[in-house]
């Protein structure tokens, strides 16, 4: 089976093959031919997955998924929310991100977050949502050197280091993401 990973990141494709079962030929957007920027308008996470599997859909004709993430933040009343990619600015700057947010969480007690993964899947005319949840704390500094995004100051719960100090295999154990994808294998495979 043939199916589109909606997306240019591949940080998330790596991660995502390997959780992937070997019938899955996984295909990125870059092997479609897809270069252009798919638009993310939605005001919630789920809209914005299901946004681009539309897009792929109706564009290139491909069953497909697509995830949006976030990062929620307790004590900022749910920033960054829909906005994680782009929350210093439109050049989705990861450093740039997490200065802001770091900043933003100065004189903040409360540093409890989550990451949230909304995976959409349209096969033939269906479309089918799965969500991923990882609850933690945003450090007071950026620790470790593997992942992206806020991985350097994100440490899930029940962990000391961040998702960056952590292995692929760890992080892909926890995760928000792999949370979701498990639930898109699971109901690929029933």
């Amino acid at each position: 089976m043939k199916l589109v990973f909606a997306t240019n990141n591949q940080n998330k494709v790596r991660e995502v093959q390997k959780l992937m079962p070997t019938h899955i030929q996984l295909l990125s957007l870059s092997d479609i031919g897809c270069n252009e920027d798919i638009p993310e308008t939605s005001p919630t996470i789920e809209g914005n997955a299901i946004q681009k599997t539309l897009y792929i859909k109706e564009h290139y004709g491909y069953d497909c998924f697509a995830d949006d993430t976030g990062l929620e933040v307790v004590s900022l009343n749910g920033e960054p929310g829909v906005y994680s990619a782009r929350y210093a600015g439109k050049e989705k700057d990861a450093n740039a991100n997490m200065d802001k947010l770091l900043t933003n969480l100065k004189k903040e007690q409360n540093r409890n977050a989550q990451f949230k993964t909304v995976i959409a899947l349209s096969i033939s005319e269906n479309m089918n949502t799965f969500t991923g949840i990882c609850k933690g704390i945003i450090t007071e500094e950026k620790k470790g050197d593997q992942g992206f995004g806020y991985d350097p100051i994100f440490s899930p719960n029940g962990y000391d280091e961040t998702f960056a100090e952590l292995s692929l295999n760890q992080k892909n154990s926890i995760s928000h993401r792999a949370q979701a994808v498990k639930k898109l294998i699971l109901f690929l495979n029933s």
